[in-house]
């Protein structure tokens, strides 16, 4: 791995675990010469995450919409911050330029970068890791109703495993760089589904 994309807040949310999650997370991807993808803003974790990085020595791009810029407070330090046209060419660049993705506590641009790429990832259309940061149990909810889905038979054990969770950068990392996607053949997953429901 080169890079590592990183979705979350541009608040600093209420905790101060959350800052200092994304403190440590800068720390880690520097002391494995991974290089930081963000959102490209100056507020919130995502600014703490990026200047962490870069007052370690890391490498940060920032990849920001037009109509972000001045919103969401570009990074004005970055020496490659990419403004593009879209959110949609936004998360593209993102996904082109990262090896993973993790995120961070974050709102609602969070959670859907996020599960978009693990989307990509389930339809095969990247094979990179995906993990949740999970600082102060911030994503318990969001595991349990992924394993609800699991027993409801609405998301196949496989692709949830796709998901890695620790409470810690470290662990997580070492997950990431022995990550091997899983396979399995969804239309017969489909099929078997409906076979035992027609039963």
């Amino acid at each position: 791995m080169n890079r590592i994309c990183v979705f979350c807040g541009s608040s600093p949310g209420t905790r101060p675990e959350y800052l200092q999650a994304a403190e440590a997370l800068g720390r880690e991807c520097v002391r494995r010469d991974l290089g930081l993808v963000y959102g490209g803003a100056s507020v919130g974790l995502m600014g703490r995450l990026a200047e962490t990085v870069l007052t370690s020595g890391g490498n940060v791009i920032g990849v920001i919409p037009s109509s972000l810029v001045e919103r969401e407070v570009a990074l004005s330090d970055l020496s490659d911050l990419r403004v593009v046209g879209s959110m949609h060419e936004r998360k593209a660049l993102m996904a082109e330029l990262s090896d993973g993705f993790i995120a961070l506590p974050g709102g609602l641009g969070t959670i859907e970068e996020f599960f978009e790429v693990l989307t990509w990832t389930q339809l095969g259309i990247h094979e990179k890791p995906c993990g949740l940061l999970n600082v102060s149990g911030y994503f318990d909810s969001l595991v349990e109703f992924l394993d609800h889905a699991v027993e409801q038979q609405f998301i196949r054990p496989e692709n949830r495993s796709m998901v890695l969770v620790d409470k810690d950068p470290r662990p997580l990392l070492d997950m990431f760089e022995s990550y091997e996607q899983p396979t399995f053949d969804k239309a017969e997953w489909i099929l078997s589904m409906s076979n035992r429901i027609g039963a």
